[in-house]
């Protein structure tokens, strides 16, 4: 009698429990019940690709190319406001300028030429510069060499044949401005008017961190593009040319991907490298969990873009029970932002519904134990 009631309430405890069992989300089956919209109501059009063979495999687009507004390349001694000079005059006989100075040059001083060293001299806002005896000059807009006659030129008729070195000690017109995830970032002056990214990164002591992790953003003339460091490296189409005035930022945005389901552990994962596939990022994960996951469902969700460029919403389906799919897997690409998801298996209710049996009567079976050990 006993017995016939203990059984009874174990098949109560069966119809109440297949309903309310925890699980770890939805059967593959019921993924694709709901993206059917002959059988469930679509909020959103989900196409859903059972990748069976390497046709079915999406085709990443290539990586855009980084585009700014150009321009023909300037001088790189061509002086702009905000520029110091450094100028030094040379004369012979009686020196027009008393100062005397080593030749900057030759770091020595010359017999019979007197080298007169100018005070640093800065290009105001309005692109002008004052030398003495020379008055104001307009120099914005001129290389050094093009200055260095000017001042000759005005000096002419108050000085014996003076000559003119002009150079730049402090270059803001050809320089760019560099931040973020650098060794050295700050302003760096161009050496060359063929300069271009890479080169430029170099200067300033090269990146921060791991190269899939960092995106490099260009800024010219109001508009801006931006790559990702693993892309530059490996495409010379994307090492555009630096101009000055460019401001360029290494930011640090790392690539993930987010697991869900039946899977080992639930989390989000970072990517090893650029170009995990997703074979890596099984393993990554942990891989299935064997007492409640269905290796036949297998699925990555993923936004995509349309022709219009628009985001349409895919799913992947991967049965890891055919040999193929892991073929299949090495060749499918991971992006950031996907969600790799474990489908849970229709098997594993009865193991859960007996887990839940024997943690409502192990309790029981224990006090009637003791009981009769007491009677």
């Amino acid at each position: 009698m006993k017995l016939r009631k203990f059984a009874g309430l174990v098949a109560l405890v069966a119809l109440a429990g297949c309903a309310s069992l925890p699980t770890n989300g939805p059967t593959a089956g019921a993924l694709q019940r709901s993206m059917n919209p002959a059988k469930e109501p679509q909020t959103l059009p989900i196409k859903l690709v059972s990748v069976q063979n390497v046709g079915d495999l999406p085709v990443d687009p290539a990586v855009a190319p980084m585009v700014l507004p150009q321009r023909e390349p300037a001088p790189t001694d061509m002086v702009g406001a905000g520029d110091v000079l450094s100028i030094y005059v040379y004369e012979a006989g009686v020196a027009l300028f008393a100062n005397a100075a080593a030749n900057p040059l030759t770091g020595t001083t010359d017999a019979g030429v007197q080298t007169s060293a100018l005070p640093p001299t800065r290009v105001n806002d309005n692109g002008d510069i004052t030398i003495p005896y020379a008055g104001k000059l307009h120099v914005v807009g001129h290389t050094a060499d093009e200055i260095a006659v000017m001042i000759r030129n005005a000096l002419r008729g108050m000085s014996q044949n003076p000559q003119v070195y002009v150079g730049l000690s402090t270059d803001i017109t050809n320089s760019v401005v560099l931040g973020g995830e650098l060794a050295r970032p700050g302003r760096l002056a161009l050496a060359t008017n063929d300069q271009h990214l890479l080169d430029v990164l170099a200067l300033a002591g090269g990146y921060r961190g791991a190269a899939n992790d960092l995106d490099v953003r260009v800024s010219r003339s109001g508009r801006s593009a931006q790559v990702r460091m693993s892309d530059l490296l490996r495409d010379p189409r994307l090492d555009v040319r630096i101009y000055p005035g460019d401001r360029i930022t290494v930011i640090s945005d790392p690539l993930s991907y987010s697991v869900l389901g039946a899977s080992s552990k639930i989390s989000e994962q970072p990517f090893a490298h650029a170009d995990e596939t997703l074979a890596e990022a099984i393993s990554n994960a942990g891989g299935i969990n064997p007492s409640s996951g269905d290796p036949a469902a297998l699925f990555v969700f993923r936004y995509t873009k349309d022709a219009q460029g628009q985001d349409v919403p895919v799913v992947y389906h991967f049965n890891m029970m055919k040999g193929s799919s892991f073929f299949l897997a090495q060749r499918f690409a991971m992006h950031d932002g996907d969600v790799l998801y474990f489908g849970s298996a229709r098997a594993n209710q009865p193991a859960k519904l007996f887990q839940l049996i024997s943690q409502l009567f192990t309790p029981l079976v224990t006090v009637a134990a003791v009981a009769n050990a007491v009677n």
